[in-house]
């Protein structure tokens, strides 16, 4: 199983006079059709991971997540199928965002020296009875001591 990735352009953004005044990415547009119908994202939150922390493992049964960070750089770590794989996300990987499938286990570790910011806008919607943290065993991972082996909050 492949899991499903898009890069987000940085764009500069002008005032009236044409002179750079900042930049957007676009994370999310319907338009896209990077969701599959039905599939759209239904929460958006901003999760932060203080400089050298990782939050996770741990894994969803009912919610599929969409990790983007929005500041800093953070290392995705998804176990699919027996494998580990690695994605980046942030300012120096292009935003990617990647989409967490229900039932697979997920880390993300803070690869940098301040805190990072990362949405998250799963489907469906958090709820307070929903009951959907599960922790994970990454022990086996094989960077080994550099990640928690027990599930945390993401």
């Amino acid at each position: 199983m492949e899991l499903k990735t898009q890069m987000h352009p940085q764009i500069t953004t002008r005032d009236q006079n044409g002179c750079p005044n900042g930049f957007l990415i676009p994370i999310y547009n319907v338009n896209d059709g990077f969701f599959e119908p039905g599939q759209e994202p239904q929460q958006v939150y901003l999760t932060v991971v203080a400089a050298g922390c990782a939050k996770g493992p741990h894994l969803h049964k009912i919610r599929t997540g969409f990790f983007t960070c929005i500041k800093g750089n953070v290392r995705i770590v998804v176990r699919i199928e027996g494998e580990y794989r690695e994605y980046h996300s942030g300012e120096a990987h292009h935003y990617l965002s990647v989409e967490i499938p229900v039932g697979a286990p997920a880390l993300i570790q803070n690869l940098g020296e301040d805190d990072a910011f990362v949405l998250n806008m799963p489907h469906p919607a958090w709820r307070p009875d929903m009951n959907d943290e599960h922790a994970a065993d990454f022990s086996d991972y094989p960077s080994g001591s550099e990640h928690p082996s027990k599930g945390s909050e993401v």
